[in-house]
């Protein structure tokens, strides 16, 4: 049984798309990854300047 070459387009087509939506998803992933780092990392950086604040200000008084 022979099938129309359209039918070979459709399949590659559906392949290209599934591919594309998987290193997309992988691609968000690391972005979020690293967003959420850094936005941790800064807050690790406010408290350690918070705490630096309290000790001074229990030092002065």
């Amino acid at each position: 049984m022979s099938l129309p070459i359209w039918i070979y387009f459709v399949i590659a087509g559906i392949a290209i798309s599934a591919f594309m939506a998987v290193k997309t998803s992988r691609e968000d992933r690391m972005l979020e990854q690293e967003w959420i780092e850094k936005e941790g990392e800064e807050y690790i950086e406010r408290m350690e300047e918070e705490k630096e604040k309290r000790k001074q200000a229990k030092e002065v008084s």
